[in-house]
């Protein structure tokens, strides 16, 4: 949700800066225009970057939840032959 405000109010302020930009520029249209592309590539760019980043987090994040879950699971595996192991050896001991 965080990332989609985030896409969301780079395009609004991308867009409200270029009408401003095109209602107040002492230069050409054309200009204008190339300094928008470019301004707005600037931000897509940094953007992107951002959300990449973002990416590469959570999938750091899952990888090691996912290694977690692995260890968990090998430990209780382990705590099960352990009780197994002190139940045979008490059976054993029984006879």
């Amino acid at each position: 949700m965080k990332v989609g405000k985030l896409i969301t109010g780079l395009v609004s302020g991308a867009a409200i800066g270029a009408a401003i930009g095109l209602l107040f520029a002492p230069k050409k249209g054309a200009d204008t225009r190339k300094l928008i592309t470019e301004s707005g590539d600037s931000y897509l760019k940094g953007a992107k970057g951002k959300i990449d980043n973002l990416s590469d987090s959570l999938n750091q994040k899952v990888e090691a939840i996912k290694e977690r879950s692995k260890s968990a699971t090998s430990d209780s595996k382990a705590e099960e032959k352990y009780h197994d192991t002190k139940a045979d050896i008490h059976d054993m001991r029984a006879s």
